[in-house]
């Protein structure tokens, strides 16, 4: 049965012993309708969802309970549950499947593989050819520490590619990640997994990444980017950098592409 208003603004939850459990939100909770605080219930619900994703409970790709067992173990109805559960959806957190459940969504799959990747050829679809040049571990500068959350000097990992299309490069990819949670990658492990990275990041080192912020400009290409992707120096060239974000809007990724549209276009779609 949902909270029921008290009498005054705010109240602290009450223990799992004595509510189920919606009382894992452990803190004090404004819950009055005249509040500037307020939060409705299955937004609290969501923010318990959110908290069982980050802490591992269900993992990328796995099924998550029905929405029944949800309601009886957060203590509300269904229909609260299935409330929450379709605004994640709506943000890609979680995917429903007919006929099998709701599962927490994954870059390993195949609708998913490239949705942070806006880059289409002029004419049908294709799958883009990867070559890793670079992976390496060394201390964050000032200006990558300051968009990852880090401190200078933090240990960090930069990752440099190509990616090719038709056997010819159209992306030149500079990519850093914090250090700390991608202990163990390498050049190796990059070149032995066949799907995109953020599959890899979330089996193996158990980070999923869920939104992402781009920046894009049109740049000139310098003399190096120009030799990798095998155009005259000075050739336009789309940069975008990306920063993204895991749970708990943690950026956990900066990502710089330099991107060769001669033959591609950049699409993105807004609703």
């Amino acid at each position: 049965m949902p909270l029921s208003p008290p009498s005054s603004a705010t109240t602290k939850m009450r223990s799992p012993a004595d509510r189920g459990g919606v009382a894992e939100l452990g803190s004090e909770v404004s819950i009055g309708a005249g509040s500037a605080a307020f939060s409705p219930l299955y937004r609290q619900i969501k923010g318990l969802l959110i908290g069982r994703l980050q802490a591992g409970e269900w993992k990328a790709g796995e099924a998550i309970p029905s929405e029944l067992e949800l309601a009886a173990r957060f203590g509300v109805s269904q229909g609260t549950v299935r409330k929450a559960i379709d605004e994640m959806a709506a943000e890609n957190l979680l995917v429903r499947r007919q006929g099998k459940g709701t599962f927490v969504s994954t870059h390993a799959e195949q609708k998913q593989q490239y949705r942070f990747l806006r880059l289409m050829p002029d004419e049908g679809s294709e799958s883009l050819g990867r070559q890793l040049l670079d992976c390496k571990r060394l201390r964050a500068p000032a200006a990558i520490a300051r968009q990852l959350q880090l401190r200078t000097g933090d240990p960090m990992l930069e990752v440099r590619r190509l990616l090719h299309s038709k056997g010819e490069p159209v992306v030149l990819d500079d990519i850093w990640l914090p250090g700390q949670l991608f202990k163990g990658l390498s050049s190796e492990l990059l070149n032995q997994h066949r799907g995109p990275f953020y599959g890899l990041f979330e089996t193996e080192f158990g980070v999923h990444m869920i939104r992402a912020q781009e920046k894009i400009r049109a740049v000139p290409a310098d003399v190096e980017s120009a030799a990798l992707l095998r155009v005259a120096p000075g050739t336009p060239l789309l940069s975008v950098e990306r920063l993204s974000f895991t749970y708990g809007d943690k950026p956990v990724e900066l990502r710089r592409g330099l991107y060769n549209t001669a033959s591609h276009f950049y699409r993105n779609e807004l609703n």
